[in-house]
């Protein structure tokens, strides 16, 4: 990872030589304008850019398939918890430190009460609360009543689809984390820490549901691995996680991430729970950033020949899903143990000798292991930071080009006697002119797509969530009222737990088909057609600016020719091509993100969960009544009927409270995150043509008065500017061999 953080450092050193030079320039007494303050504050801007950029990684496969092995792994240590079953609770990010730091960041009251308040809809016995009581865990009372409610709970009515209904679980652990975390959690979000001896203190909240639940995120950072501060490994949750909530949670982490590390564990290969999550991916059109892992277990294969049939298998499976998939093979334990033979338990010891003497596996897993660290290596340094990092340049360049212009224009002024030097300031101010009309005009013709943008956007926004033009929302409706429930197979939880209870039960797996519903199919949809729309903006924004940007190229190659006939060649003729960061940057610059996937599963809080539980037993008195004058046909035929209509209302509400949410959530998509991000692609390729012309529009007049006036000092200015040239020509030269690195690079690659 070196020539990444290697051509980082060096562009953060050019930017500061830049930076340098306007000091200098506004030292000298009337001849720095306003060009110089632009300029500064870009510069800074590409600095703090530069420094605040991260590369994502995430590391994703199914419970058990050996994602956070494969995380330490890349650190050389045991530092994220790691073992069979459930472990991960959250996604846990990882990065290059100067200490051992773990930094867990803990939900609010607000927002765990909330969450309670979502899991409590349609709850037995509570469920009657009105819609204002809300509920409050710091009350003891409202503790012990809730206990006592989930321990009335049936064995049927905690497990829903042979798990562990999410509300039920997330009721429990909220409870039985409570007296853990309660002098932690605070009115505001709360970042405690975690350093050096007590690193591994972490552990507990990651891998515990019942204190992972109280979290909103983690940042590990680790003095240890291959990689950079500026490249984060996210060990996420289970692609098979039985609760939807975690993977909304993953859908929200991928959308940040640049590349995607697909672990899958040699013992089972290739599952339905990998091609489920796998087509999701598919469906969110981030499949390219996909790699493969297929992580060797050596003690389930007898031969390399064995492995390698496995291998063959689980690559023309995931052909079907992806042509030509990227596929390395080795062990992750097997590596990590290697890192630190001598701080091994002996059992693990042991292992590690018996791997060791595996030779035909052992050196395969080793040369699949040095083809995967060279294969990320050139993604990170040979594909990502062109991205990231030569449009920064490309902006230094423009600006230490301007800077250039500007020391020989005012060199050559000063060799002049003031008549002399006022006529060429007059033939400067004349295109000047032109120049500053030609930066009104592109501005307004920005300004005016920009609506004409965000109209259209309005538009197709409006047609993808509506229910008649669009998909979406027909298709969550068709599905809650196409959902099929066997009335039959709860006749005997109506007898034995009651009415309201077996409605909760029919509710709570409704709610995680219609969840799962909603992660995998909804939010990949919405995902897809964001980054369509997306795409179509820096298009035609692009198509827009273009014939401007031809219009600016002739009009500084006609400035550098008047340039040549005073004597001063230092302008670009043939400017490069101005282009855009990429959306990632851009959105990154601004602090933007889309609107998290987990909120499209917040839609219970609109439901009337009073009214639908009313209605059973009202409606159950009715059917009684009417009933009565006629022999029954079955002995719970009166709750059966009760409990249809209950479903019906229940089905109603759900399908009120996902219309409000995506109406809602339509709007937050419009105004906080695709109008802005309108906005900020326009403007960043204004400020881009708007560089070209700050050097070339710099007011001069007051030379001349200097001049004139004798109220310059000739020899200290010349002295200063020769300074500053000399500046400017190691800059130019630097970012010359930084573009040459790059472009060096990215031919290899090819």
């Amino acid at each position: 990872m070196d020539t990444y953080t290697s051509l980082k450092k060096e562009l953060l050193e050019i930017n500061q030589k830049v930076t340098s030079l306007f000091p200098k320039a506004q030292s000298i007494t009337g001849m720095a304008d306003n060009t110089f303050g632009d300029w500064q504050k870009t510069c800074s801007g590409i600095n703090k850019q530069i420094a605040d950029e991260i590369i994502r990684i995430a590391i994703v496969g199914t419970i058990k398939s050996g994602k956070s092995t494969f995380t330490n792994a890349f650190f050389k240590g045991d530092y994220l918890k790691r073992g069979a079953g459930v472990v991960t609770s959250i996604v846990t990010r990882a990065r290059r430190g100067e200490i051992l730091k773990a930094k867990l960041l803990f939900k609010s009251w607000i927002e765990i009460n909330s969450d309670i308040r979502q899991a409590l809809v349609m709850f037995p016995a509570l469920s009657r609360r009105s819609e204002n009581d809300g509920f409050d865990i710091r009350s003891k009372k409202e503790r012990a009543d809730l206990q006592k409610a989930i321990d009335a709970l049936s064995a049927e009515q905690l497990i829903t689809k042979g798990v562990l209904n999410a509300g039920s679980m997330q009721l429990s652990s909220y409870l039985k984390g409570y007296e853990r975390i309660k002098e932690i959690v605070s009115a505001d979000n709360v970042m405690q820490q975690y350093k050096d001896d007590r690193f591994t203190e972490h552990k507990a909240f990651v891998s515990d549901e019942t204190l992972a639940v109280y979290l909103k995120d983690v940042q590990l950072e680790i003095n240890s691995g291959v990689f950079g501060a500026d490249i984060e490994i996210a060990d996420c949750q289970g692609s098979d996680a039985p609760s939807p909530l975690h993977i909304a949670m993953v859908q929200d982490y991928l959308l940040l991430t640049h590349f995607i590390t697909y672990v899958i564990s040699s013992r089972t290969g290739l599952r339905e729970a990998d091609i489920k999550f796998l087509s999701m991916i598919k469906k969110m059109g981030i499949m390219d950033n996909v790699m493969f892992v297929v992580n060797c277990d050596f003690s389930e294969h007898d031969s390399l020949d064995d492995f390698n049939a496995l291998i063959k298998k689980v690559e023309e499976e995931l052909s079907l899903l992806k042509p030509e998939p990227e596929i390395y093979s080795f062990s992750a334990l097997y590596n990590l143990f290697k890192e630190q033979p001598g701080n091994l338990p002996s059992k693990d010891r042991s292992r590690l000798d018996q791997w060791e003497r595996e030779r035909k596996l052992a050196a395969f897993s080793d040369r699949e292991t040095a083809r995967f660290e060279e294969s990320l290596h050139h993604k990170l340094t040979r594909e990502r930071y062109s991205l990231l990092l030569k449009n920064h340049l490309e902006r230094l360049d423009v600006i230490a080009a301007g800077v250039d212009h500007w020391i020989l224009i005012n060199q050559k002024i000063l060799s002049k006697d003031a008549g002399s030097a006022n006529q060429i300031i007059e033939k400067l101010q004349h295109h000047q002119g032109s120049m500053n009309q030609m930066k009104s005009v592109i501005k307004n013709t920005l300004d005016g797509a920009n609506q004409k943008i965000e109209q259209k956007l309005r538009t197709d926004i409006d047609r993808f969530f509506d229910v008649r033009t669009g998909n979406i929302l027909k298709n969550i409706i068709e599905f809650i009222r196409g959902y099929q429930i066997s009335y039959h197979d709860h006749e005997e939880n109506l007898k034995q737990s009651g009415f309201s209870s077996t409605l909760y039960l029919i509710f709570q797996e409704f709610k995680h088909a219609l969840d799962s519903y909603m992660t995998e199919s909804v939010n990949p949809e919405i995902v897809r057609f964001i980054r369509q729309e997306e795409a179509w903006i820096r298009e035609h924004l692009n198509s827009i600016a273009g014939p401007y940007e031809l219009m600016v190229q002739d009009a500084l190659t006609e400035y550098g020719n008047l340039m040549d006939s005073f004597g001063v060649g230092c302008l670009q003729k043939r400017p490069q091509k101005i282009n855009l960061p990429d959306m990632d940057s851009i959105k990154s610059m601004i602090g933007l993100s889309l609107p998290p996937a987990a909120a499209s599963l917040r839609y219970t809080t609109r439901m009337k969960t009073e009214a639908v539980v009313r209605l059973g037993f009202y409606t159950l008195a009715k059917i009684f009544k009417r009933l009565i004058r006629r022999p029954f046909q079955r002995k719970n035929e009166q709750e059966i009927l009760a409990l249809k209509d209950g479903v019906l209302q229940m089905k109603r509400e759900t399908e009120r409270s996902i219309v409000f949410l995506f109406k809602d959530y339509k709007e937050n998509l419009k105004f906080q995150y695709i109008f802005k991000l309108v906005e900020a692609v326009s403007n960043k390729f204004y400020d881009a043509l708007l560089d070209r012309f700050q050097a070339y529009v710099a007011d001069l007049s007051n030379v001349v008065d200097l001049i004139s006036n004798k109220k310059i000092d000739k020899q200290r200015t010349s002295e200063l500017l020769k300074e500053m040239e000399l500046t400017s020509q190691e800059i130019s030269q630097r970012i010359t061999a930084v573009r040459e690195e790059i472009d060096s690079s990215v031919k290899q690659k090819n």
